[in-house]
């Protein structure tokens, strides 16, 4: 009788874990992400990027909608929890280069951040998106 306790609760420790990682919200760079980005405090330029986890990579796109693109060489370094993406965006009739390196900002957090550096085509800036919930 001992054995089939022993299995029980092994059982429902087991699907409580598992329940547990279920609920959790996943990889931390997964969902939507609004925010500005801009070469100084007065001139922003509103941007949103979403951003999904395969297990293996990070994948998304900048601006979805009619004139979205893909991020391209999207990467997170978890060591210090820097993200690295490129993507060739449609803005005002014509192609840019934009590439952005960041830092994401409160880790724990449901609306955590990612401040940084934004380069598109020849305008530095800097950026800071927040996660939606």
């Amino acid at each position: 009788m001992s054995r089939l306790a022993f299995y029980t609760l092994a059982c429902v420790l087991t699907w409580s874990l598992v329940a547990q990682l279920a609920a959790q919200e996943g990889h931390p760079l997964v969902g939507t992400w609004q925010g500005t980005w801009g070469p100084n405090a007065k001139d922003r330029i509103g941007v949103t990027i979403v951003m999904f986890w395969d297990g293996k990579e990070v994948t998304g796109m900048l601006n979805p909608g009619l004139d979205s693109s893909k991020l391209q060489k999207a990467a997170l370094d978890p060591s210090n929890w820097t993200v690295h993406f490129e993507s060739d965006a449609k803005l005002a009739g014509s192609m840019v280069h934009v590439v952005a390196d960041g830092k994401i900002e409160n880790l724990t957090n449901t609306r955590r951040s990612i401040t940084g550096a934004w380069t598109q085509g020849a305008v530095k800036g800097d950026f800071r998106i927040t996660r939606d919930n």
